[in-house]
């Protein structure tokens, strides 16, 4: 949606919809699934510029880092953010990015489209590990098999492989 912010009065411009965006398209791998997202919101002038407010909600399927199996869950998440004309003087060597920073859109231009913002919210909300339960087994080593349903005969033997060469050489040593 494209919002004209020069043609904003005094009253809020107040909006609800639902998109849906494919799971692919955010770039994130453990991202299995994403469904409609349904966002409301408003913009409203201040004195420095314009605040946008929202909410989005949506579900997600995950794909469990343990034993790839499907994790699903349901997001709630707010938005606020400050909008601010971008400045017409060029930026020239590093900028260093205060804490305030973080909240504030600055935007060249009038239109303010929200389809940008409302796709990196939902980045900024998909966890970079979400277990499918708390105590995930995971998959067997050995044999690959999702130890949540099954079990295995597997002996396994965990060596840290930053001292498989030492255990190597004792191993040669010894013989």
């Amino acid at each position: 949606m494209r919002i004209r912010l020069d043609q904003l009065g005094d009253e809020p411009f107040r909006w609800q919809e639902t998109r849906s965006f494919p799971a692919g398209s955010l770039e994130r791998a453990q991202l299995l699934e994403l469904g409609n997202i349904s966002w409301e919101g408003e913009v409203a002038r201040t004195t420095s510029g314009f605040v946008l407010t929202g909410l989005i909600r949506y579900s997600q399927a995950l794909e469990c880092p343990r034993c790839l199996g499907r994790s699903a869950s349901e997001v709630e998440a707010p938005i606020e953010l400050l909008i601010q004309p971008k400045s017409k003087e060029p930026v020239v060597g590093e900028l260093e990015l205060e804490e305030e920073d973080l909240g504030v859109l600055y935007l060249e231009g009038e239109d303010l489209e929200t389809d940008p913002i409302l796709m990196e919210q939902i980045q900024l909300n998909v966890p970079m590990r979400q277990l499918c339960r708390e105590d995930c087994a995971g998959l067997c080593p050995q044999c690959g098999i999702d130890r949540n349903v099954d079990s295995c005969d597997c002996e396994e033997e965990i060596v840290d492989p930053r001292w498989a060469s030492l255990a190597r050489l004792r191993d040669r040593l010894e013989n």
